[in-house]
């Protein structure tokens, strides 16, 4: 259990990271000229440098605490917050006529680091 943990919390920090830093530092333009990333147009440019924001700090929260020893509950908190703003992205693509299939599974890799470490850190 604990080696899958450790696998789904690398690739879920990968992907958040990358994620993350393209809202983060592309205009909104640029980011909801992509045909895949339209939902931007729902968005003022600040909620999606927001998102990125969220998401990129949650990525080394996935790792860090867990891995460096020091506040080790920060990392299910930060799946879990991560799981939440997946569900959000879930609404927007039902909403928007999207396939919701990549947030979704996100937000199931996040709920699943979060409940094993809450139960292995706990």
């Amino acid at each position: 259990m604990n080696v899958s943990l450790w696998i789904a919390q690398a690739l879920l920090a990968a992907a958040f990271l990358a994620a993350g830093w393209i809202k983060l530092f592309r205009p909104k333009e640029k980011i909801a000229a992509n045909p895949r990333l339209g939902w931007a147009n729902d968005y003022t440019a600040s909620q999606v440098k927001l998102i990125g924001l969220a998401e990129v700090l949650g990525a080394p929260g996935l790792v860090l605490p867990l891995y460096l020893r020091i506040l080790p509950i920060l990392t299910p908190v930060a799946a879990a917050c991560l799981a939440v703003i997946m569900g959000g992205a879930v609404h927007t693509h039902v909403r928007r006529g999207e396939t919701p299939l990549p947030a979704t599974l996100l937000g199931l890799m996040a709920a699943f680091v979060a409940v094993g470490r809450f139960l292995v850190t706990a």
